[in-house]
């Protein structure tokens, strides 16, 4: 398989990227991104990833390259097509598809990005989440969150990484929600169509973390401040005991069946208060983000990365767990709007015992924008330990150690 391409078509920008890209190296395979503008992409140029530009947001434009490659020489052909973005596996799916190449089933992931048709598949597979309703207009949701009663909470119909999330308590703030995310609040986030307003599912907040119908294990989720779902941190495992992890990991297992999923990563947040049932806050099709890849290979050796990426080039290797640790990941926040000028620390939290992994997500000179959602996320530690208590500690105060120096926006000069 030496020299086989591993197109990537377009990439996250937080860390795991550029991870697919080093685990297709150490398959053999010659990662290649597709992509509108590599350029957004600084590990592309730092290691020599090849590249080109293409229009991603057209699947025959993404299968034409994909051709373009296979054909330029004929013992280089394409070992596998994947995407670390949500927005595109998808489309790097049917490429994968028209190649022969393993993939997960392109129509379920699409309906499954789709979280009014997600909504209706689980409820109609008995998946417990929470009552629901869809809306095209701020009226539609009010109209809405009173059938529902408050509080609720109103989403994109099409999103990720809590952009324009918001909990809403009154009218008025479901008004104010669903106008923010009809108006095109962020360029990460496509335009909306729809917005889900939904009961307010009470109870601490976990994930379960799956390669294929395997449950690797979950993960405990810190969160921000309401009325946003900014995950500020993450606890891995999380510390649930034997029950409540069975119980949490057997109803991620029934989300993926109802929605015809099962290849691949997946990502299954959920919210859970003993002794009720663990209810499905939302599926995502991929790996979990917030670098909790990471922090579960330092837990228990396995690398969820390099598994997606083994698999979607035909040679999927078992999942091999070492003795059990934990880890926690802390996040560095954005909290006012300026220029990115300085993180300071990083040495310093990177020479504290137990600490694995400190980085800066936020290129310095970078606009600085607080949205409330995983955007405003300027860096992370990654700790490892024994125990919870103990890895959450170490993240906590090598987190301590990081200080963000942003330079305010001035008159005629804005960030």
């Amino acid at each position: 398989m030496t020299g086989e391409w591993l197109v990537l078509v377009e990439s996250n920008t937080t860390g795991s990227g550029r991870l697919f890209c080093s685990s297709a190296r150490q398959l053999g395979l010659r990662p290649v991104l597709l992509a509108r503008d590599p350029a957004r992409y600084p590990y592309v140029a730092a290691d020599d990833i090849d590249h080109r530009v293409t229009d991603t947001t057209s699947a025959p434009a993404v299968l034409a390259a994909c051709h373009d490659l296979a054909g330029a020489d004929p013992a280089t052909p394409i070992a596998g097509v994947t995407s670390s973005s949500e927005y595109f596996i998808a489309t790097a799916a049917e490429a994968a598809r028209a190649f022969g190449r393993p993939h997960p089933v392109p129509e379920a992931v699409r309906a499954c990005r789709d979280k009014q048709a997600q909504r209706i598949a689980l409820s109609r597979a008995g998946v417990p989440g929470p009552a629901f309703a869809a809306a095209r207009t701020p009226a539609e949701a009010v109209a809405a969150a009173a059938r529902l009663g408050y509080p609720v909470v109103v989403k994109p119909a099409s999103g990720t990484g809590s952009i324009a999330v918001r909990l809403c308590r009154d009218q008025a703030q479901v008004r104010a929600a669903a106008d923010y995310a009809f108006g095109d609040p962020d360029p990460a986030l496509p335009p909306q169509q729809t917005v889900l307003v939904e009961e307010y599912l009470t109870g601490a907040e976990y994930s379960a973390e799956l390669i294929d119908d395997q449950v690797v294990g979950i993960t405990a989720k810190l969160l921000g401040g309401e009325p946003y779902f900014v995950e500020i941190g993450h606890d891995f495992p999380a510390p649930l005991g034997e029950a409540g992890t069975k119980a949490v990991g057997e109803t991620a297992v029934a989300a993926l069946r109802a929605l015809r999923l099962g290849w691949g990563g997946a990502h299954v947040e959920l919210r859970f208060s003993p002794p009720g049932p663990p209810r499905v806050v939302e599926v995502n099709p991929r790996l979990a983000g917030g670098m909790i890849p990471r922090a579960i290979q330092a837990a228990t050796g396995i690398d969820m990365i390099f598994h997606v990426v083994a698999a979607a080039a035909g040679a999927p290797v078992p999942l091999r767990r070492e003795p059990g640790g934990s880890a926690s990941i802390r996040f560095l926040v954005a909290r006012e709007q300026g220029t990115l000028a300085e993180v300071g620390g990083v040495a310093e939290a990177q020479a504290r015992p137990g600490v694995v992994e400190v980085g800066v997500t936020a290129p310095l000179g970078q606009p600085v924008v607080p949205r409330h959602s995983f955007r405003d996320r300027l860096g992370y530690v990654i700790a490892a330990a024994p125990s919870n208590a103990e890895a959450a500690r170490t993240a906590d105060a090598a987190l301590a150690l990081l200080t963000a120096r942003i330079t305010p926006a001035t008159a005629g000069h804005p960030a």
